[in-house]
């Protein structure tokens, strides 16, 4: 009888909020929800043109809880993770919350038939994997769905350069990494300071996004070798071999050893390890670095309409020895979890926003902003910037004029809750082109500047993923992998052990010399191995042979 009462009541709020919402700007009190999210870069109230889109359409404010240290654990003990819950990954924290009953069931009530429409039509089997790896009860989706597993996503470890520097230069021979190394040198030293008159840099690091390792360090890795990140090392998705990351002479510390290179020749931005992710993009923006393995923290951030016009731009250009990866599209889904809840007071709220953002209405305006305003779709239902559009999309800190309805830079009103519904690069079923910008019909045509001309003549190919495609690169194929639980006993370990890898690899990259840096890898194989790296190794190695399982069941084609 009680549960009967309770469920009446929660049917109850939501039939408010519902009223509510239909009424649009009626003087209904806003809700507010809170999103922890393991993936944002944003803490607090959203403000902004997107926190504006969820008051209008669902007088719905949102504070956003980040993934600090002991935020998960403090959650936990309260038995309350908050409203939507957005996980980055589908492993042990996930699967904890799981078993202590802190999310909601998408079919309890029929939440998802009634409130979830779009998702229960087009995702069915990321709905199923979520299902599977959850013990049988639904809770979600993971991120970065495809329609079709047809093809596989664009590139996005790009190999970013100053082209223009590489082009006074003379377009000299890069094959591997010490070539590179060479490059990055020579570029110092035509351009030893940037735009505001601080030293520039190879790169600039960030830690907030550091998991298991050191993630640029591991990411590297990824982008050279093109082996993928699993457990505490690198598995090849070519051949199924797996590396650990203290293996002599392995992808983790081959790629350790080229960013203390970099320190050690002036070219790693010396605020790395304390960085913020916002404050590496600003050294970005500033032409503070050179290279960038990914387009997100390179091309995207750097290549403004003010820098084309002064002849400056970031473009791709892979050492010949490089094969990065590409990722198979997967309409099964990624690991990174939308889920809700258990103690949220308004879980058909929820529901409803997760299903908007899952739309191509919600994930257009999530990615580019407001319809109409800053994009549409033209008389043919193919996608276009706006002017206004095109100037945010080279330039996140212009602001929306006032006769727009919307305030602030697009910069101060992104999406903050740093997760995807459908992959950037699935087909859009409203345009028939990807979500993708750089695919759209309207985006084709003749090169923005001098500077990008000059490259499409060296390279031969007029985009960056087509470059990419004619070169050497491997693909991680889409498959239903999870990782699978660990022991009690294994995450004790395993959090020592990859504390230690992280820590130690920071000493490792800012080593003054070669000795130093080989006496620092000596101490972390010891010390790391005193924690437990054996078992946690045999483990990763274990996922490793079922993940090839999986692969080889696509290639075979079952």
């Amino acid at each position: 009888m009680m549960r009967k009462s309770a469920v009446f009541l929660i049917l109850l709020a939501g039939l408010i909020i519902l009223t509510g919402c239909s009424r649009g700007k009626d003087n209904q009190e806003p809700v507010t929800l809170t999103v922890y999210s393991q993936l944002a870069n944003y803490s607090g109230e959203m403000t902004g043109w997107f926190a504006q889109e969820l008051l209008e359409r669902f007088n719905v404010k949102v504070i956003i809880v980040p993934d600090a240290d002991g935020v998960y654990e403090t959650r936990m003990e309260s038995g309350n993770l908050g409203d939507i819950i957005l996980w980055g990954s589908d492993g042990d924290q996930y699967l904890g919350a799981v078993e202590a009953g802190l999310l909601f069931d998408w079919e309890e009530d029929n939440l998802l038939d009634e409130y979830g429409p779009y998702i229960k039509e087009n995702m069915p089997f990321a709905l199923e994997k979520n299902k599977r790896i959850s013990g049988g009860t639904l809770y979600g989706f993971g991120h970065d769905v495809a329609y079709s597993s047809d093809d596989h996503e664009a590139f996005f470890y790009t190999w970013d350069i100053r082209w223009d520097l590489y082009k006074k230069l003379g377009y000299p021979e890069v094959k591997d990494l010490d070539d590179y190394l060479q490059l990055l040198i020579a570029m110092k030293e035509i351009e030893p300071v940037d735009e505001n008159g601080n030293p520039t840099y190879a790169v600039s690091l960030w830690p907030d996004w550091d998991g298991d390792m050191v993630m640029y360090v591991k990411a590297f890795a990824t982008a050279y070798y093109g082996y993928d990140e699993l457990g505490i090392g690198l598995y090849d998705p070519e051949t199924g071999d797996y590396y650990g990351a203290l293996d002599e002479d392995g992808p983790y510390l081959e790629s350790l050893r080229f960013f203390n290179a970099l320190y050690r020749h002036d070219l790693l931005d010396p605020d790395s390890m304390t960085n913020t992710f916002d404050r590496a993009m600003e050294k970005v923006k500033n032409g503070g670095t050179f290279f960038s393995i990914f387009n997100f923290a390179g091309s995207i951030v750097f290549n403004t309409i003010d820098h084309q016009n002064e002849g400056k731009m970031m473009l791709t250009l892979t050492p010949e020895e490089a094969t990065p990866i590409v990722y198979g599209m997967n309409v099964q889904g990624g690991n990174r979890i939308w889920s809700i809840g258990a103690k949220t007071q308004y879980p058909e709220l929820c529901m409803q926003i997760i299903n908007w953002l899952a739309t191509p209405e919600g994930r257009m305006i999530s990615e580019y902003g407001p319809k109409g305003v800053t994009w549409d779709y033209d008389e043919n239902g193919k996608a276009y910037f706006t002017e206004l559009g095109k100037q945010m999309r080279y330039d996140k800190d212009t602001a929306f004029p006032e006769e727009t309805g919307y305030s602030g830079k697009f910069s101060d009103g992104e999406f903050e809750f740093n997760n995807t519904t459908w992959s950037l690069n699935a087909i859009n079923p409203e345009s028939g082109e990807p979500f993708n910008w750089e695919f759209w019909e309207s985006n084709q045509g003749e090169p923005q500047s001098e500077i990008e001309a000059d490259w499409r003549a060296f390279t031969g190919v007029t985009h960056p993923n087509d470059y990419l495609s004619s070169r050497n690169y491997k693909v991680a194929l889409g498959t239903s992998y999870a990782p699978g639980a660990r022991s009690y006993e294994l995450r004790v370990q395993w959090e020592q052990v990859t504390k230690a890898i992280k820590d130690y690899s920071w000493r490792a990259i800012y080593a003054n010399s070669e000795a130093q840096f080989n006496a620092i890898v000596r101490m972390m194989q010891r010390d790391v191995r005193s924690y437990g790296y054996d078992a946690c190794l045999e483990w990763s190695q274990q996922e490793a042979a079922k993940r090839k399982a999986l692969e080889d069941e696509v290639r075979q084609g079952i």
